[in-house]
């Protein structure tokens, strides 16, 4: 949980880095940048709050990356074989493992 948690945050950080550097002030307009920023957003929300063991995160994560999994069939096969490979890596550690609903479950209590 903590590995999954990790590149979740990371990869909105990150993601947010890489897009605003493509953000242009003659244009301040740019309606993508506020979805693309809100979409990273949800993946270090969803990071963070797994770290912290709440259930709603792994799913939120889930969405998340199934979400980029339905955008990358518009762009490369390569960049949809990717992100499906990574969904099913995340479905099945996040939801197929004793470790996992026990890690939700006794954060749960606390």
């Amino acid at each position: 949980m903590t590995i999954i948690g990790c590149l979740l945050a990371m990869a909105g950080l990150l993601g947010i880095v890489y897009h605003l550097a493509e953000f242009k002030a003659q244009h301040p307009f740019q309606y993508e940048i506020v979805w693309i920023t809100f979409v990273r957003l949800l993946a270090i929300v969803a990071g963070v709050y797994m770290l912290l063991g709440r259930n709603w995160a792994r799913w939120l994560g889930l969405a998340w990356m199934a979400f980029h999994v339905v955008v990358s069939a518009f762009h490369s096969v390569p960049e949809l074989a990717m992100h499906s490979l990574l969904l099913a890596v995340f479905a099945y550690f996040l939801l197929r493992t004793t470790a996992a609903s026990e890690y939700f479950r006794r954060n749960a209590r606390q």
